[in-house]
């Protein structure tokens, strides 16, 4: 089955299946796209960066 191309991609986070919300941009990392529970804990590090993705603004408070 293939995902629906408005819908949002699911979190990088290995344990986690929802949906992704924000780019994390990570200086040591690749960015990847996750969900903003997943978000909110990583973003505290120095240098990471959240962005909204694209049509899921209201999903990042």
């Amino acid at each position: 089955m293939t995902a629906d191309a408005d819908e949002p991609p699911t979190c990088a986070e290995s344990d986690c299946d929802r949906r992704a919300a924000v780019t994390l941009r990570v200086p040591w990392e690749a960015d990847r796209a996750v969900c903003p529970a997943c978000a909110r804990g990583l973003v505290q590090r120095d240098g990471v960066v959240a962005e909204p993705l694209p049509g899921r603004e209201d999903a990042w408070p």
